[in-house]
């Protein structure tokens, strides 16, 4: 595993649980207002944490922590993902996914392995706004500017693809999860709470995560985050599609 980056302590990454946090090295978006550029972009990235050291870490720290999150970048473009995730629940850890949903074929052997305790999933945006927020390879909403064809990329639709059915299978699962959107002005707006609500209706558990400045990707894109007014109106608009909404 590309292990880029490691918190030792964590009382928020795993809800319920102090954990560790460990940062996979790659990521297929590019999202604006992504605060880890040093895992996404490769003039940025950092040297790589052996995995030997990593787990040595894990080893001493029995009966101080109870898991395990691997977030990312975006870890579901590592093959070994699930050895990964199975050598650290051999060690008695419980494991949480971060994903953005757009493996889910490997996504679905992870759950059908069972190693996994919590996956979170993130929800960038409605699907017809994915290009804008996601700021991925390949364009979906304006592909007919650049091509003849009457059809997006193959690449895109994939993609895409991918993030409906990923979240069919969590839904589906037996295994607890959140799905959760960073909100962050002017990509977001009221009405996009409608379309997230669609994608994910009938989930369990929805967060809303407001932009925070600290480094982002997309350094000429100015952004800002929401008043809480606005957050709790967002949280609103959702609140028919979801079973609970929580602002974090």
């Amino acid at each position: 595993m590309q292990i880029a980056g490691l918190a030792k302590t964590t009382l928020v990454d795993f809800p319920g649980l102090v954990a560790a946090t460990v940062f996979t090295r790659g990521c297929n978006f590019k999202c604006h207002y992504c605060h880890n550029p040093e895992l996404v972009l490769p003039e940025k990235f950092n040297p790589l944490i052996p995995e030997e050291d990593f787990f040595e870490f894990l080893e001493s720290r029995y009966g101080k922590l109870g898991g395990v999150c691997i977030t990312g970048g975006e870890p579901t473009i590592h093959n070994d993902l699930p050895q990964f995730i199975s050598h650290i629940k051999a060690l008695g850890f419980q494991v949480k996914l971060d994903t953005n949903g757009t493996n889910p074929e490997l996504l679905e052997k992870i759950i059908k392995d069972g190693d996994v305790d919590y996956i979170a999933m993130d929800i960038k945006s409605p699907i017809d706004k994915y290009r804008d927020v996601a700021n991925f390879q390949f364009p979906i909403s304006n592909f007919k500017k650049n091509s003849k064809s009457k059809k997006p990329p193959a690449a895109s639709c994939k993609l895409i693809a991918g993030v409906q059915k990923s979240v069919k299978l969590i839904m589906n699962s037996d295994i607890s999860y959140e799905f959760r959107t960073t909100l962050a002005k002017p990509l977001h707006n009221i009405d996009d709470m409608i379309g997230i609500g669609k994608m994910i209706k009938g989930t369990n558990k929805y967060v809303i995560q407001n932009y925070l400045k600290t480094k982002q990707i997309s350094e000429e894109m100015k952004l800002a985050p929401f008043l809480d007014k606005e957050l709790r109106e967002m949280a609103n608009a959702i609140k028919p599609f979801v079973k609970s909404v929580e602002i974090r």
